[in-house]
């Protein structure tokens, strides 16, 4: 988120305690019994109560009117699925049913592990989901995964200290720029009495700046003719840090001192008045709603605009089947039944996201005030594949090259030239390698 990777800071916990569940569960796709009934695992990474209580009711439901076909819900880990699932693959133990996020998806398609759905599903849910949403599961012209759930990234603002400040209040459809956002934050704290615009916690900044930066154009990965990808950082690509790092370093506006904490770490200073904006994925509203002190005022505000519009990248979490599984047949259906409109919308109430069906979205339940569901599912149709989706190497370019490198930029350690060349330089060698 989502895409789903800034959830794992605050899954940790759950991450030991889902492996050893997995391995007392033993994720095998064994099939039939004696009795000729079918049996599919199903490995769900639901974690939150009402999510993991949705997956439940959704999985006791197929079997209650499948009575050949039963699913099996096996609990996993955010914390732990890529490495969990690759051994179960290896070890021919995969289940049949995967839960999963579109970016951690790459290399299981390209690795022969994942079913190609394309003549799997049936048409109601393949022109249910919109193409952009495809796209984000789609390798090679082949479709190996449905993705179902989205979280776009917000503001999430101080309702009381806004007002008070008399600045313009942002909507879906008269957004700030990304020049207007910088100008607010200063305008909102500058640093003095310890009160701070904004709090940007980009303990993992590679996403948020990719993701955030479509709104401006920027791209950072471009394939040519011969289908390899390099890496340019242009003009578009710099609005989104140039802004970040200036409010750090030149208006003060933003704290330093969060910019390696994850999105969890900032709410203490956000309930008590430090910060007026925090910049978080859709679903820390629920955190809000449940840690938020009483008589709290909060509100949602869309992400900055920029050439690009409100556009942004996302990983939405999704569904795929083992390429080693006896009844892929079986495993589509039961996925078209896990979808169909009104359970996504259960799905996406219970893990406080977006759906990506088209006629979930439509559902009255998405468009309440209540804690801005309305505002956030306005920005729907603004969500893209994150730039990186389909890059080969582009987890190491990340780790090795991209993550530092920002991390020292926002900071003030380097400057945007030294950036621009670490990225490009740097990164088209760790590319190269993974397109010979």
């Amino acid at each position: 988120m989502a895409s789903q990777r800034h959830h794992r800071a605050r899954l940790r916990l759950l991450g030991v305690a889902g492996a050893l569940t997995l391995l007392l569960a033993g994720c095998t796709g064994d099939s039939g019994g004696d009795d000729g009934r079918i049996t599919l695992q199903f490995q769900s990474l639901a974690w939150q109560k009402e999510s993991v209580d949705a997956n439940k009711a959704l999985v006791a439901e197929w079997n209650a009117t499948h009575p050949d076909v039963r699913v099996e819900y096996v609990q996993g880990s955010w914390d732990s699925v890529h490495d969990q699932l690759l051994t179960s693959f290896e070890g021919g133990e995969a289940p049949d049913i995967i839960h999963d996020a579109s970016d951690d998806l790459a290399d299981f398609a390209y690795g022969g592990y994942l079913a190609d759905l394309g003549g799997l599903l049936p048409e109601r849910l393949r022109s249910d989901i919109p193409r952009r949403s495809w796209e984000t599961t789609t390798f090679g012209g082949k479709v190996y995964g449905v993705p179902f759930l989205q979280e776009p990234r917000v503001l999430i603002a101080n309702s009381r200290w806004l007002k008070k400040s008399g600045v313009r209040i942002p909507t879906p459809g008269k957004p700030w720029s990304w020049p207007e956002f910088r100008r607010i934050s200063k305008r909102l704290g500058d640093g003095e009495d310890g009160k701070y615009g904004v709090a940007w916690p980009l303990k993992e900044p590679v996403s948020a700046t990719l993701n955030l930066s479509l709104s401006t154009g920027g791209r950072m990965f471009h394939r040519g003719a011969d289908g390899k990808v390099d890496v340019r950082f242009e003009k578009a690509d710099a609005v989104m840090p140039r802004t970040v790092h200036d409010q750090v370093n030149t208006d003060r506006s933003a704290s330093g001192s969060t910019l390696g904490m994850g999105g969890s770490d900032t709410l203490p200073g956000f309930f008590g008045g430090k910060y007026a904006m925090v910049p978080l994925g859709f679903s820390y509203r629920q955190q809000i709603v449940q840690q938020a002190p009483e008589g709290f005022e909060w509100q949602v505000l869309p992400a900055p605009a920029g050439s690009g519009g409100l556009a942004q990248g996302v990983s939405p979490q999704t569904l795929s089947v083992a390429e080693d599984s006896p009844h892929k047949k079986e495993a589509a259906e039961f996925i078209d039944f896990f979808l169909r409109p009104p359970n996504m919308v259960k799905l996406a109430r219970g893990d406080w996201m977006l759906p990506t069906g088209e006629q979930a979205l439509k559902d009255p339940a998405l468009h309440t005030a209540e804690h801005d569901w309305a505002t956030g599912t306005a920005l729907a149709r603004d969500l893209r594949s994150a730039p990186a989706q389909s890059v080969r190497g582009y987890p190491e370019w990340k780790d090795k090259v991209a993550t530092p490198a920002f991390q020292e930029y926002y900071s003030g350690a380097i400057d945007l030239a030294e950036l621009r060349e670490r990225l490009v330089k740097d990164g088209n060698l760790v590319l190269a390698r993974y397109q010979r």
